[in-house]
């Protein structure tokens, strides 16, 4: 079986997630490809498109939010995604059990003896009037009846997982900040959540794993669970594995992948990318280190910015007053030291509607 080191793995997830050269993709396309965005921080996505995309109008994504062709919600690893309408009904009920422990994980003690199915239609009844509410609104409404568990553990279990749920506009647009507003997901698409499947063969998380390993592969089935916080997915992939080509990276662990995907050569150059917080290229796999050295795996969950230098996580970046600033994590050539400085100006327009292209990059580490 083919061995692909950790330079071939880069070379093949710069290129999946469209980091090896801009693409020639719609916004709506670009948010399918990527199965979604993560984007608890409202602006961070914007930074991710202008990263991959040739010509980005942030105007077209708060479009789309705004005319409801893509949505944000909870639903990979608990997480508010932006996701296309379409794959944020096709993919919600499959989430459903995996949203549920996770919030339980954190509030198991408070919830102790709650019966979740009573919960969750108390709390559909309460949204049934599609009046926007925020999670503590939402909880207080129910406080009276479950008085014990407070309102942070009710609101979570309500909103991140037991009534699916579309956060509003103007939450998310460019440019804007405001709260989190909810109404249930259905009511604002103006179309049903597909419902779950009793095949075994499991086809939504078949379609999940095709998806994924085209924006992300190869990957390992230890991958794709810290993707989307299902347990591997193996039913599905048991029935697709006919279809798919298998690898092994450098440790001996199986890869899987969809034949005729983009594998490029180890060689092929990096341009410098700028990632913002949260970043699929970081948190879609359970072994980053295809794209971060592990003394820096921390930075992917602790909401750094980083840089891309040659493909690997190179420095952090930030902006004030206008200004981008690049802290870096090793010491660059004068190449790359220039390549940062360019692309930080690019950022910096894009960031300031081309009011401001100042970028300082601060000295290496030692």
């Amino acid at each position: 079986m083919t061995v692909l080191d950790t330079r071939a793995l880069n070379r093949a997830t710069l290129a999946r997630q469209l980091l090896l050269d801009h693409a020639d993709l719609t916004v709506l396309d670009a948010v399918a490809h990527l199965c979604g965005l993560q984007a608890q921080e409202p602006q961070e996505p914007y930074i991710g498109l202008w990263s991959r995309l040739r010509a980005f109008d942030p105007a077209e994504l708060s479009d789309l939010l705004t005319g409801r062709s893509v949505v944000r919600t909870h639903l990979m690893r608990r997480t508010v995604h932006l996701l296309t309408a379409d794959d944020a009904l096709a993919w919600r009920s499959r989430h459903d059990a995996m949203l549920r422990q996770r919030v339980l994980g954190t509030y198991r003690r408070e919830l102790d003896g709650i019966d979740l199915n009573e919960l969750a239609a108390a709390g559909r009844a309460v949204m049934s009037d599609d009046e926007p509410r925020s999670m503590t609104e939402l909880a207080r409404a129910l406080a009276e009846r479950w008085p014990t568990p407070g309102p942070r553990a009710l609101g979570e279990m309500l909103i991140a997982a037991l009534v699916p749920m579309a956060q509003l506009p103007p939450r998310g647009l460019w440019r804007t900040k405001a709260g989190v507003r909810n109404v249930p997901l259905s009511s604002w698409l103006g179309r049903e959540i597909d419902p779950p499947t009793e095949d075994r063969s499991d086809p939504v998380g078949q379609a999940l794993v095709r998806r994924y390993l085209a924006a992300f592969g190869p990957a390992a089935s230890a991958d794709l669970r810290a993707w989307c916080g299902l347990a591997g997915l193996p039913a599905a992939v048991a029935a697709i594995r006919e279809e798919l080509v298998t690898f092994r990276d450098e440790r001996g662990r199986e890869l899987l992948d969809l034949p005729g995907m983009p594998r490029p050569d180890p060689d092929t150059p990096a341009p410098v990318r700028f990632l913002p917080a949260f970043d699929n290229a970081l948190l879609g796999y359970h072994d980053r280190g295809r794209i971060v050295d592990d003394a820096h795996r921390g930075l992917s969950v602790a909401g750094a910015r980083v840089v891309l230098v040659d493909g690997r996580v190179a420095a952090t970046w930030s902006v004030e007053a206008g200004s981008v600033n690049v802290t870096p994590l090793r010491r660059f050539s004068s190449a790359e030291r220039t390549a940062v400085a360019e692309q930080g100006e690019e950022l910096a327009s894009f960031l300031s509607d081309g009011e401001s292209r100042r970028v300082r990059v601060a000295s290496a580490p030692g």
